[in-house]
C-alpha cells in the first residue's frame, strides 16, 4: 500500500518549520496574507518552496533563494496555455510587479515592514490573478 498524501497545508507546516532562512518570520506572514483571501487555496511543496493551488493548478509559488530578500512568483500553471499577443495577464494597477513574461510576475519582499507596506497590493495582485486563471 502507498504512502498516502498529506492535507493541503500540513506539508507546508513541516517545511516552515524546518526552515532555516532569515526572512522566515516574514515568509509565514505572506503565506498567512494569501491564505487569509479566503480564495480556496491548496497548498504544497514546489521548486523547493510553497506552492498554492487552485483548482489542482499551481499559481502562486514562493522562491526562496537569494540574499536579504524572497520572491512570490505568480505564474499560470505547468499547462499554462499560449497567451501569445494577448498582454499582461492583469492590470497591475501597484507598478511592483516584475513581469519575467505576460503569464508570469514577481513580487519581491525585503522585511516585514516591507510585508506590511505590499498587504494590500498583495491581496489585490492574489484576487486578480485567481479571477484571471479562472476566466
Amino acid at each position: 500500500m502507498g504512502a498516502r498524501a498529506k492535507p493541503s497545508g500540513e506539508e507546508v507546516a513541516e517545511f516552515l518549520a524546518k526552515l532555516e532562512h532569515p526572512l522566515k518570520r516574514e515568509i509565514e506572514e505572506v503565506r498567512k496574507l494569501v491564505l487569509g483571501t479566503g480564495l480556496g487555496f491548496t497548498e504544497q511543496i514546489k521548486w523547493n518552496a510553497p506552492s498554492f493551488a487552485i483548482d489542482g493548478e499551481d499559481r502562486i509559488t514562493f522562491q526562496l533563494r537569494g540574499e536579504g530578500l524572497f520572491r512570490l512568483i505568480f505564474h499560470c500553471g505547468a499547462k499554462s496555455k499560449s497567451r501569445t499577443g494577448e498582454g499582461r495577464f492583469i492590470d497591475d494597477d501597484g507598478g511592483w510587479l516584475e513581469w519575467a513574461s505576460d503569464d508570469r510576475a514577481i513580487a519581491v519582499f525585503t522585511d516585514m515592514d516591507d510585508v506590511r507596506a505590499k498587504e494590500e497590493l498583495l491581496r489585490s495582485v492574489v484576487a486578480k490573478w485567481v479571477a484571471a486563471g479562472r476566466g
